[in-house]
């Protein structure tokens, strides 16, 4: 979002929050306004189509701001791409993401682009879909078992990038040969995993928000299933699987504070014991500290929540061999604490308007029966 405040004479504008030409993995620059001296961090941060990032040196000292499109050096030629980050946050940056300039090879800064550069770009972008299509039919017809994902032109049109996926190693010098002269440009084969594709491609998650790996996450650690387990999550593929086809990468960002709730509970395989009847674990609220026991295993059936405290007494009272009347508290009433499904379901029926529904028709007939006019014979 752009902050503008007017002062009569001048803007201000705050630059760290200036927009990102619509680039995914848009960072915050929190040190764009500070003076920090400029020959200690002359590195920026350049982000190309979607997630495709480079740290280059700012050589000849231009100044730049977020959101600038530049032409930076290549291997052959220059590309173009947008300044996402200046200052010294980009050696911060660099720093967490291992990037050292003395062991990678640094590449420069040639210039702002110009109107030539952006026409040069615009026109590499508007191949790259019909070059992904063509690109995947000469991929089949030469029975290479990959998917050409996505396809990236370099800013000045003498280079092109091939996303694929592929399960197993796929040889693919043939299909280099054949692109080679068809697109007559230079060749450079990249192999993505399905969530890199994810990112790449974009989109809107369940959660209404869009996709964490098009948008700030940078690096995937790998989601087992025992993290909705955990979670005490229920173990369904289709919600728990992103647009990627794997686990969802969330299902990581709260799992150490599950972890670290639930180590104060006892353990799920413990019956509760009262008068009447056995109780079995059904299900937990680690946040709330209350436990959902049932009185048949593996299923709800009289289910009774008790709070952790509760539970914990239960258990003691059991291995003295006592039996308490009630396996809620004493203060609370064995009606209040059994939650019955079956009228938490029906309240939220789409049908339990239809009652009064029928009742307002038949007023309206009613109504419109009363208010005839009389004939000329009455």
């Amino acid at each position: 979002m752009d902050y503008t405040l007017d002062t009569g004479n001048r803007r201000l504008t705050a630059a760290g929050c200036k927009k990102s030409s619509g680039q995914m993995l848009s960072i915050h620059d929190w040190l764009a306004d500070i003076e920090i001296n400029k020959e200690s961090c002359q590195y920026v941060e350049v982000q190309f189509k979607n997630t495709r990032k480079g740290y280059y040196l700012n050589s000849n000292n231009i100044d730049l701001e977020k959101g600038d499109i530049v032409a930076v050096e290549s291997n052959p030629g220059h590309d173009i791409g947008t300044v996402t980050m200046q200052g010294y946050l980009v050696a911060l940056q660099m720093r967490k993401n291992g990037y050292d300039p003395q062991k990678n090879e640094v590449r420069r800064v040639y210039r702002k682009a110009r109107p030539a550069d952006i026409e040069k770009w615009e026109e590499s972008k508007a191949k790259e879909h019909d070059a992904m299509l063509r690109t995947r039919k000469i991929a089949k017809d030469l029975n290479l078992d990959m998917k050409i994902g996505d396809v990236e032109y370099q800013g000045d049109g003498n280079k092109a990038i091939f996303y694929y996926i592929a399960d197993e190693r796929v040889d693919f010098r043939q299909l280099i040969k054949v692109l080679a002269e068809v697109f007559q440009v230079r060749i450079e084969m990249k192999q993505i995993g399905a969530r890199q594709e994810a990112g790449r491609i974009g989109g809107t998650g369940p959660c209404g928000r869009e996709l964490c790996c098009s948008t700030f996450l940078s690096k995937f650690s790998s989601v087992g299933t025992n993290a909705a387990r955990i979670q005490d999550l229920s173990m369904n593929p289709q919600k728990l699987a992103g647009q990627c086809a794997k686990l969802k990468c969330c299902l990581n960002y709260e799992l150490d504070n599950y972890i670290e709730a639930i180590k104060e509970f006892p353990d799920k395989s413990i019956q509760l014991e009262t008068t009447n009847n056995t109780y079995y674990f059904f299900k937990l609220d680690a946040f709330a500290r209350k436990m959902t026991y049932s009185t048949a295993p593996n299923m709800p059936q009289n289910l009774v929540e008790i709070s952790l405290d509760r539970a914990k007494e239960v258990i003691a009272l059991n291995k003295e061999g006592k039996k308490p009347d009630n396996l809620s508290e004493e203060n609370q009433s064995q009606q209040n604490a059994i939650i019955d499904f079956t009228s938490s379901v029906s309240e939220g029926s789409l049908t339990r308007f239809d009652a009064k529904n029928k009742k307002k028709k038949k007023k309206k007939h009613k109504h419109k029966h009363n208010d005839k006019k009389p004939s000329n014979n009455d």
